[in-house]
């Protein structure tokens, strides 16, 4: 049965529509009996587009000429904003190709067209059904053993805005007796054929059931994406992403939105076209380095065994003792000297005071609740004695003898001077970190406390957030000028106001109400601190590479996810230190619960051939390890050469190869060129080529450490592997 759908009325010298561009090798696939209802939909999304564009363009500009003024109508202002801008680029940027392809349901009911983004027309017939929607995972889960009910799918692949080829796959008796183009060959496995781009793409069109499946997984607790090179899980983890942005109101950007981590920057460049191309663009990327200002310019740490006592949780949780170290109540009495009192504190009232900021209150702005606490233990002991308390709280606030006792008590502090402390005063690390052996404490210590690592981050980043804003007081003083400052503007607009109100009513005399004057004071004009879009609280985060990360790096992601909702990606057998936990045990100890594992087990970018040599590297180091299973041939075996061939290889790949990437990896002498570029092994991380060239790997190292390495650089090609040895 012919999927029905509706033509669009055209002008009679209107030019055909034409969306499909098939090869000549194609050529039977471009019969009319197989496109033409295409043709007519596609005919209709284009026409929804053009009007849907003009409008959104038009309530975009009505809302940036209409300023929303501070408040809950300039929230929601930014966010329609943002909201409008985004649709609005996403329906530019593709156009038709917004348009994966179409399902055809058992039960003879019309074709749905499955988009990056749903559609309707101007007579709200529904054109495109949003991926993410319910109505459209049938289109990625069934299967021949399971095909969800539908007789039919298609899949489109688009380039420049028009279909160059298309497949067909028939789930039922009904779907082969409809007008079908079926192919030897998936959409999925042509799709893995395609030459690499500098971006990862996405994969909507071609997302397999057991992919979609964890795409789908809900939003609680830990998922962890578990696989070997190749599996699919990064771009999986980017869908899974968008998918929970759009079918999750918990992680909203208004609730705090989406935190991608990944590895490196070569990393993030190379992802970061997904998401917007999904339909998201509010997701914010970084890797642990971006998280920590001291992080631009961390160096690795030189001594292993320094590297391995900075990896902990426990050596994080110091910074708590650290902190408690700085907030002694004095044990004697201080003597405050006032000209309408002398009034004494005594050690009770200063452990008083000290418990009265709020739990969770960072050190640096509790100090001011405890500097309250005291003017008011003194204010009431002063009115004992018939001290009007209005007239002595501002003194004793100012009050220079109280304010040095205090800065001595409870002295603001700076993340960077309590961890270089660490490092250079002995007796203060034995204090905080009373587990560390006499051997490590002085081994920790070093002649530059402030020569950042990378080891230092998760301690930066614990101490900062304990210890807060060290301007608040000051910015909050600021603030409550301001705001007086606006209070009397307005009350002096008001008094002129009322005076020439000659109306019976007397209608202005209704501005001397206080909740409307309070009204009136702009949020616009109030001093307010820089915030740090990465410092979260997030809904969820996303990390990439996960095994690498050490359980101090963890608690820095922990720390920006109350909710403890993560996707977790990653490979065990991948892991440069080693991973010898489960998921699971690894997780627990860091502080994660309700985790769930999901595994991919087939390779889909790797060639066989180069499995074949990979395999053995990592299994020499690491028996157990989870190697998946490659479905796909590149016809190209892998090649030996020397390393002064080197240039002569990659000179002979970009003279016949118009398109795709290549990569030379362990040789920093090699000059990145277009489409060329020169990498690490661990800065390869993640990414995939058509040509990897690897530059003496023999000599990357021993252990597991050099096996990893390897291993992962010989399974970033999607083709052709050149190992060179010295000459």
């Amino acid at each position: 049965m012919e999927p029905r759908v509706t033509l669009p009325t055209t002008g009679a010298d209107d030019p055909p529509f034409r969306p499909f561009q098939l090869p000549d090798r194609l050529a039977a696939k471009a019969e009319s009996a197989l496109i033409a209802a295409d043709e007519a939909h596609f005919a209709a999304i284009a026409s929804a587009l053009e009007a849907t564009t003009a409008d959104l363009a038009a309530r975009l500009d009505e809302v940036r000429r209409n300023p929303g003024r501070g408040g809950t109508a300039a929230v929601e202002r930014d966010a329609e904003i943002h909201r409008l801008t985004g649709r609005l680029r996403a329906l530019r940027r593709f156009g038709l190709d917004l348009c994966l392809g179409r399902i055809v349901p058992a039960d003879g009911g019309e074709a749905v067209y499955i988009g990056r983004l749903g559609l309707t027309d101007g007579a709200d017939r529904r054109l495109l059904v949003d991926w993410r929607s319910p109505a459209a995972e049938p289109f990625f889960a069934a299967t021949h053993a399971d095909p969800c009910g539908l007789a039919s799918r298609r899949r489109y692949r688009w380039t420049g805005g028009r279909v160059t080829d298309y497949w067909d796959e028939a789930f039922t008796e009904a779907g082969l007796e409809q007008t079908a183009a079926l192919d030897d060959q998936s959409a999925f496995i042509a799709s893995l054929g395609a030459s690499r781009s500098p971006r990862m793409r996405d994969v909507l069109s071609t997302i397999a059931a057991d992919q979609d499946a964890i795409v789908r997984a809900d939003s609680v607790g830990a998922l962890v994406v578990d696989g070997g090179p190749g599996t699919g899980k990064t771009v999986v983890a980017l869908h899974r992403t968008a998918y929970l942005l759009y079918s999750d109101p918990r992680l909203g950007h208004r609730r705090g939105g989406v935190l991608l981590v990944g590895p490196h920057e070569p990393y993030l460049a190379y992802v970061e076209d997904v998401l917007p191309s999904l339909g998201e663009e509010g997701v914010r990327t970084c890797t642990v380095r971006d998280l920590v200002t001291e992080g631009a310019s961390a160096g690795p740490e030189a001594d292993p065994e320094v590297a391995r006592l900075k990896s902990s949780a426990a050596m994080v949780a110091a910074v708590e003792p650290a902190v408690r170290f700085s907030e002694r109540p004095p044990a004697e009495e201080l003597l405050v000297e006032t000209e309408w009192a002398d009034l004494w504190l005594s050690a009770d009232d200063w452990a008083e005071a000290f418990e009265a900021p709020d739990p969770g209150t960072p050190h640096n702005e509790a100090r001011e609740q405890v500097r309250d606490a005291l003017v008011e233990i003194l204010v009431d002991k002063a009115s004992d004695e018939g001290v009007v308390g209005d007239q002595l709280a501002p003194a004793l606030r100012a009050h220079r003898g109280l304010r040095a006792a205090l800065n001595r008590a409870w002295p603001m502090l700076e993340a960077t001077e309590l961890v270089a402390d660490l490092w250079s005063v002995p007796a203060y690390l034995r204090l905080s970190a009373p587990w560390l052996s006499p051997e490590e404490v002085v081994l920790l210590q070093r002649d530059d406390p402030r020569a950042w690592t990378l080891g230092d981050l998760p301690l930066l980043d614990a101490a900062r957030r304990r210890l807060g804003d060290a301007d608040a007081a000051a910015r909050r003083q600021r603030h409550d000028a301001a705001v007086a400052a606006d209070r009397s503007r307005i009350k002096d607009v008001v008094d002129d106001l009322i005076a020439t109100d000659d109306s019976e009513l007397g209608i202005m005399k209704m501005l001397r109400h206080e909740d409307l004057q309070e009204a009136l004071v702009d949020p616009g004009l109030l001093p307010t601190a820089d915030a740090d879009p990465l410092a979260g609280p997030f809904a969820h985060v996303v990390v990439d590479e996960a095994q690498e990360l050490t359980d101090a790096e963890w608690q820095m992601l922990l720390a920006r996810c109350p909710s403890r909702s993560f996707t977790i990606v990653g490979d065990r057998a991948q892991a440069r230190r080693g991973f010898t936990e489960t998921w699971t045990e690894r997780l627990q100890r860091v502080g994660l619960d309700r985790i769930n594992v999901a595994s991919l087990t087939v390779n889909y970018r790797t060639p066989s051939e180069v499995m074949a040599v990979a395999e053995p590297v990592i299994r020499a180091a690491l028996p157990d390890a989870n190697v998946p299973t490659s479905i796909r041939t590149g016809g190209v075996p892998v090649r030996s050469a020397s390393a002064d061939e080197r240039d002569a290889i990659v000179d002979a790949w970009l003279s016949t190869h118009d398109e795709g990437t290549a990569c030379v990896i362990g040789d920093p002498t090699f000059v990145a060129r277009d489409r060329v570029l020169s990498l690490s092994a661990d800065l390869a991380k993640g990414l995939e080529f058509d040509l990897v060239v690897l530059v003496d790997p023999d000599a990357w190292g021993e252990g597991i450490e050099g096996a990893v390495d390897r291993y992962v650089a010989m399974t970033r090609t999607t083709r052709e592997l050149v190992i060179l040895t010295p000459a």
